[in-house]
Order: C-alpha cells, then sequence, then structure tokens
C-alpha cells in the first residue's frame, strides 16, 4: 500500500520522528495536536483557549491531507486533568457539529510543553 506524507504550514512542525500526517488507503492518520500555534510558537492560558488551538491545528492538518471535521471517524483525547473534560468537550462540540465521531477521552500524567489537551484523529477520505 502506498503512503503520503502530510505537512502544513499551519499547524506546528512535528518535535520528533513523526509525520502531521500520513495519508494510506482512503484514510487519513492525524498525529497529536497541541495547542501550539504555528506562527507565533505560543501556547494560549486556558483550557477552552488551548482546545480551539488544537482543533485549529488539527484542521489545517485535515485540509493539507484533503479532509474536514466531516471527515472524521474517530479522535482521541489527552487531557491533562479530567476536570477539565466539561469545557474541552463544549469547545470540541463547536467543531463537531455535523456528525460526531466515535472518541475516545483519557486522563494522562503529562503532555508535550505541559499543555493541557491534544488532540489526534482518523478520517475518511
Amino acid at each position: 500500500m502506498k503512503k503520503e506524507i502530510i505537512r502544513t504550514s499551519n499547524a506546528p512542525d512535528p518535535v520528533g520522528p513523526y509525520s502531521q500526517a500520513v495519508k494510506a488507503g482512503g484514510t487519513l492518520y492525524c498525529s497529536g495536536q497541541i495547542p501550539l500555534n504555528p506562527s507565533t510558537g505560543t501556547i494560549p492560558d486556558g483550557i477552552e483557549a488551548q482546545t480551539r488551538q488544537v482543533l485549529e491545528n488539527l484542521k489545517a492538518v485535515l485540509k493539507a491531507g484533503g479532509a474536514d471535521f466531516g471527515s472524521v471517524v474517530k479522535t482521541t483525547v489527552f487531557l491533562k486533568d479530567m476536570n477539565d473534560f466539561p469545557a474541552m468537550n463544549a469547545v470540541y462540540a463547536e467543531a463537531f457539529t455535523v456528525t460526531a465521531p466515535a472518541r475516545s477521552t483519557v486522563q494522562i500524567a503529562r503532555l508535550p510543553k505541559d499543555v493541557l489537551v491534544e488532540i489526534d484523529a482518523i478520517a475518511a477520505l
């Protein structure tokens, strides 16, 4: 199976040996996005602002791969603190308005750059 590496300057550069996304067999696999602004390198404060930035980054990667939020079939949300779930969920619902994908949400001990949220996605093309 042929795979295509997806890269956009509208999302943060990978900070390790991985791609922003990989397209293979009619599916787009998006790596987890953190709330790093690709233009300024800054991270906003608070779970709502961080979730919005994560979703903007994810939207850019999806677009570069020929997809959008409506194409997403599965996401995984990683939270530093599960107490942030309601606020994250409210912002998340703004992005996935048509049909919500399957989703897992987990609390983890630590995220890159000590951010509050990271989200990855799989989209059907």
